[in-house]
């Protein structure tokens, strides 16, 4: 079937940086000569997660895929290997699928391809050395967010691949910000209020207190205060579900505005709270959303009651390195000897040996740097056309499971029907960044009593410590004297655009963001914080990893824009996983739902549909 591919997401009809970033070599199609050496394995010392500067989706990993949706097409060459199942994307929906197909065919041959040079998708794991140790960090997914909610066979897999979760409650240590005194705190600069300005103890400290300090009009202060402390109920009169239904199509911001009728200046502190989790401003996220976010929102308790957020599970199901620890134990059942050891204890120290990911014989193959740009039916197959460094192969399979991006495969599968086309090109990505940063102590944080600082206006909405977390062969950061890997988060906010072509235009602004940039405003935003308690950035920060992803996080059905769907086969982004023919999608886009646990549940399904 022939249709015309819309480019209502992917790059919205506009080429980003591509003429400049893609050398003739790499656009010209060239095959293999038949008694070539295995062109496949990765030299040795080959070692992604110490690489500093810009990672996530690194200049390398993008533009074979951008020049495809830009039109570039690349003849399919003589069946280089067949297999039983190829995996388009190597993130964990991909490693997932590869590992539920395996269960089910013990002698599969798999290929996964993956187009940036490390797995994991966004489970990325960034590492640093200082002082002789190594300090690790998350470049992208960072918890297992809520097991209790999780699907009966993502559950099976976590445990599977030997996570224990009662382990995290002894090597999470949940005291921590209690024993040190640490809370949030709030800095405003000097461009908007007229000095830099750090405010410590947002909820530690007495409201009036804090207000005291802020650099706001006295109305807005006593509205602060208000909103903070009284008990009230924004909306009596009315039941919680009719509150509920008002509320789910009325903004936090109206709410604030409308309802609790504080100054605009109030309005103005809150505007991004939420941008790290939905990645839009107050005026886009449901009230109903927002009553439990952080412990609770100011002026939602009284007018509509906590119903219980993240099953009021603690938040502490986490790696050093976040999720690319659940990556690796995957890999390492799949791929023994490529992540040494046998418990999710010496997971955590281990070093992946990249060498032993594709080699020739192996019945599990994970190909880097190596994009997909034709995956099709054919033959009673599927055959899948890919470029790694400039070459071209294409191989057969049985079955392709497309873990990549939903705004990615129309551009892939010529086979799709229109209506999947759209339906997969519904769901915007959204962009962020997450920037980590190594400072040789905490001791000005501790001096200050914070761990957490919020910045209403700055290039990052965020500075945060690492979690602290301590496995028995790898200490956390616990005392202020200990090394510690600052987490500051970028979300290219287009208050101006709503709904998500904001996410559209931020992509666009993300990709033409240099890592100057991104360096300059980390060092401007600490020194703000910081500075008056003697933070020198040029001596105090040792290295920076600027975690970019254009395409990040799933997209999500929640903020006030969706429309009420009639069913669940109505949502488009049920609409776009069906299978057509021999291929199978499998992702976190597959369920419009930003999570591990949707990873793993889709990659189930589309294994169970090949099967079934």
């Amino acid at each position: 079937m022939t249709h015309k591919i819309t480019r209502r997401d992917f790059l919205n009809g506009t080429q980003i940086a591509i003429g400049a970033a893609l050398t003739p070599a790499l656009l010209q199609a060239c095959g293999v000569a038949p008694d070539a050496p295995y062109p496949f394995t990765l030299p040795e010392g080959y070692y992604p997660p110490s690489k500093t500067g810009l990672r996530g989706s690194h200049d390398g990993s993008w533009e074979v895929m951008h020049a495809r949706v830009s039109g570039k097409d690349w003849q399919a060459q003589s069946i280089e290997a067949h297999y039983d199942l190829v995996v388009v994307g190597g993130g964990i929906s991909g490693l997932s699928a590869a590992y539920f197909y395996r269960q089910k065919k013990p002698d599969a041959k798999i290929l996964i391809l993956d187009n940036h040079d490390d797995f994991g998708g966004h489970a990325k794991r960034n590492e640093f050395e200082i002082n002789g140790e190594t300090r690790l960090t998350y470049g992208g997914t960072e918890a297992i967010d809520t097991p209790s909610s999780y699907s009966k066979a993502a559950l099976q897999l976590i445990k599977d691949i030997g996570i224990d979760l009662d382990k995290f409650y002894a090597y999470f240590d949940q005291d921590f910000w209690d024993r040190h005194q640490l809370s949030k705190s709030i800095c405003f600069d000097k461009e908007h209020h007229g000095e830099d300005r750090l405010v410590p103890g947002y909820g530690s400290r007495d409201w009036a207190e804090f207000a005291a300090d802020l650099p706001m009009s006295d109305a807005a202060k006593a509205d602060f205060i208000r909103v903070q402390t009284e008990q009230v109920d924004y909306m009596p009169g009315l039941s919680f579900d009719e509150k509920y239904e008002i509320l789910r199509r009325t903004s936090y911001e109206d709410f604030l505005r409308d309802y609790c009728k504080v100054h605009e200046e109030v309005i103005s502190i809150y505007k991004r709270w939420g941008m790290s989790f939905w990645c839009v401003g107050i005026d886009e996220i449901p009230t109903t959303l927002i009553q439990d976010y952080d412990g609770g929102m100011p002026g939602v308790a009284n007018t509509l009651p906590r119903t219980g957020y993240r099953n009021d599970e603690p938040y502490i199901f986490h790696f050093p390195d976040g999720n690319a620890s659940v990556a690796r134990l995957i890999v390492r059942q799949l791929i023994p000897g490529a992540v040494p050891g046998s418990t999710m204890e010496d997971v955590v120290t281990a070093k992946a040996d990249y060498t032993r990911l594709d080699q020739p014989g192996q019945s599990v193959n994970l190909r880097l740097n190596s994009t997909a740009v034709d995956v099709r039916n054919a033959d009673n197959k599927v055959h899948v056309t890919y470029v790694r460094k400039g070459q071209t192969y294409t191989v057969s399979a049985d079955h392709c499971v497309l873990a990549c991006y939903n705004n990615a495969i129309p551009y892939l599968c010529p086979d799709l029907p229109d209506e999947q086309v759209e339906a997969l090109s519904y769901g915007t990505k959204v962009p962020l960044v997450y920037t980590k940063v190594l400072i040789p102590d905490w001791k000005r944080f501790a001096e200050i009593g914070t761990d957490f600082i919020y910045y209403p206006t700055g290039f990052y909405k965020q500075a945060e410590f690492a979690y602290p977390v301590s496995f028995p062969n790898y200490a956390g950061s616990m005392e202020p004297e200990d090394p510690m890997v600052l987490h500051m988060c970028h979300v290219p906010w287009v208050p101006d655009i709503q709904g998500p072509a904001q996410w559209r235009e931020g992509r666009q602004r993300l990709l033409r963001t240099p890592y100057t940039e991104f360096e300059y405003h980390v060092k401007t935003q600490l020194s703000q914080a910081l500075g008056k308690f003697g933070f020198d950035p040029d001596r105090d920060i040792h290295a920076i990893t600027v975690n970019r992803w254009p395409h990040g996080y799933a997209y999500s059905p929640d903020l006030i824009w969706e429309p009420d769907y009639a069913s669940e086969a109505d949502k488009p982004w049920v609409k776009g996983r069906q299978p057509v023919g021999r291929i199978h999608i499998a992702n976190s886009d597959a369920a419009a739902a930003a999570n591990t646990n949707a990873a793993i549940t889709e990659a189930h399904r589309a294994v169970d549909e090949i099967m079934g």
